[in-house]
């Protein structure tokens, strides 16, 4: 009997899973699009509900407080459920997210907004726990790589897609209208996009329902970044790994406190308490009491549990006495952080730091054409139309263009060594945009989007390296991690509430600080020489 060949889309029993793959690819694109928008919306919110900057960033507090809910029960369901069924109850959270935006706009509250993005991150959750090690088996293990790479180029479409889509429905432009009336008429049609993209995914509900999708394990889906390294990589500082382990203590109790803080401030809040200044003033004050008391009630039990149990945590074997581990996940937890304030007040720096644009770059469909600038004090100044076209067809792209050459870098290259380097220029673009000088402080911005591009998905598998059967414990903490995303935009935005939107920008300089010094010294904390040849084959 002659041997089946096998094939980037056929496996060794012979079976074509080219229909398959490229419906699981289709789940890229989907969870690029919905996170996409989500960055899109925050300047609506400000003039729509009267938020401050560091109110808006609630919406990436629910968008990430979704992630953190469902990274280990959306394990759970799969190794319950199957793939096929974790895929398909993952889509169905997305679609009711994706549904409930209609009644929200009409609801007239914030806290339903957010419970919609929450939802829809919850479904994503599920989506990108399946996804990546899917592609894996869906032909010849050789072109697995080849296969996650392929699917990637997916989610590269969603990016740039979304802000055209939110510039068209999220905002609207009219010179004799203020802020708050045209944010008015735009809430009108925020819902448009989100019922649209429920439809889609109906479609590909019942399309995985009825496709006959292949059965995996375990064994099939081994990161080998994860395999058992040549050097023992646990137990061999305990010293830096509790001080290590206290940071994170530190990190949780803050996340923490954050959370509480969350839950009270949109069960109170609603527009008339916005619209009113000594109503938000008492509010605020109480949000700074819970928040300072959950912190430090949880910060000095999480360091007297350490204390107390330090032998046990970190010993000989322990995920927690591998301090590279314990590293990657600070370094992660601060990466989205940073990624998230970069990409969620994009639009307020386009619109309140960028000086005037000339003639030319006004009427230039780069910006959106007229509705892309507006007339202020005689000198046109980009409008949030226009900063969501640049943010597709400059900011995006270059993130995606970093992704791409890093793939090819990080072959020939020591995967520590390009992160500490890409993180440093990060450190010194943030500084110039804190410096605020003009249109240098606006390459800056957009040249950051090229250099955090190969982050997540490195600090990612320098954290797993070498810890063996480990790896999947390691990795569940590393995405819980990305919970980053939701505590310190509101710092971020904080702080540009305060100084101005430029000055917001020495948060992620500090995160880009302790991500290049975890690259510089990653070598000290893992024992290793370093990892080359690392396949960018995830990233949030």
């Amino acid at each position: 009997m002659a041997k089946t060949k096998k094939g980037l889309f056929t496996t060794e029993d012979g079976r074509n899973h080219t229909f398959i793959f490229f419906l699981v690819a289709i789940l890229f694109t989907l969870w690029a699009v919905g996170n996409s928008l989500i960055d899109t919306m925050d300047k609506h919110f400000q003039d729509y509900y009267h938020l401050t900057k560091a109110d808006s960033a609630n919406v990436q507090f629910s968008h990430y407080l979704g992630y953190f809910f469902m990274a280990l029960p959306a394990g759970w369901f799969i190794h319950k459920l199957g793939y096929k069924w974790g895929i398909v109850l993952g889509l169905s959270l997305a679609a009711l997210g994706c549904l409930w935006f209609y009644p929200a706009t009409k609801i007239d509250g914030f806290w339903a907004v957010l419970l919609g993005v929450c939802l829809i991150a919850m479904g994503f959750s599920f989506l990108e726990t399946v996804a990546n090690p899917y592609t894996t088996v869906l032909g010849d293990p050789k072109y697995a790589a080849s296969r996650i790479n392929l699917a990637q180029s997916f989610n590269a479409i969603g990016w740039p897609i979304a802000p055209f889509i939110g510039g068209i429905f999220f905002y609207h432009t009219d010179d004799t209208l203020n802020a708050q009336q045209n944010a008015e008429i735009a809430h009108q049609t925020m819902w448009i996009p989100y019922v649209a993209l429920a439809g889609i995914i109906l479609v590909l509900i019942i399309a995985f329902m009825k496709s006959k999708m292949p059965d995996i394990t375990e064994n099939d889906t081994n990161d080998s970044a994860g395999e058992t390294a040549k050097v023992d990589v646990f137990g061999q500082q305990s010293r830096l790994s509790t001080i290590l382990l206290y940071v994170c203590a530190v990190l949780f109790s803050f996340a923490v406190g954050m959370i509480v803080r969350f839950f009270v401030q949109i069960f109170y809040m609603d527009r008339e308490t916005l619209a009113n200044p000594e109503a938000m003033a008492a509010l605020n004050q109480t949000l700074k009491w819970v928040f300072n008391s959950v912190t430090a009630i949880v910060g000095i039990f999480s360091i007297i549990f350490i204390t107390v149990k330090r032998h046990k945590l970190i010993h000989k074997n322990s995920l927690w006495s591998a301090p590279h581990f314990t590293g990657a996940t600070i370094a992660q937890f601060l990466y989205v952080a940073a990624q998230a304030g970069i990409f969620s007040f994009f639009i307020n720096y386009m619109v309140e730091e960028v000086p005037a644009i000339g003639e030319s770059l006004k009427a230039s469909w780069f910006i959106g054409g007229e509705n892309g600038s507006i007339l202020r004090d005689g000198h046109y100044f980009l409008t949030e139309k226009g900063a969501t076209s640049l943010m597709s067809l400059m900011a995006f792209p270059l993130f995606l263009l970093g992704r791409f050459t890093g793939s090819f870098i990080l072959r020939v290259t020591k995967a520590h060594k390009m992160l500490g380097l890409y993180a440093f220029i990060n450190v010194l673009l943030m500084f110039i945009i804190v410096a605020n000088i003009g249109w240098l402080s606006v390459a800056a911005v957009f040249l950051s989007f090229f250099f955090m591009s190969i982050m997540f998905p490195t600090i990612f598998s320098l954290g797993i390296f070498g810890l063996g059967e480990k790896s999947k414990l390691a990795s569940s903490f590393i995405v819980m991690a990305i919970m980053g995303g939701a505590v310190l935009p509101k710092v971020m935005g904080a702080i540009g509430d305060a100084e101005g939107m430029s000055a917001g920008y020495i948060v992620p300089a500090i995160c880009f600080v302790v991500i290049a010094l975890y690259g510089f010294f990653w070598t000290k904390l893992s024992g290793s020489e370093g990892m080359s040849n690392v396949k960018i084959g995830t990233g949030h």
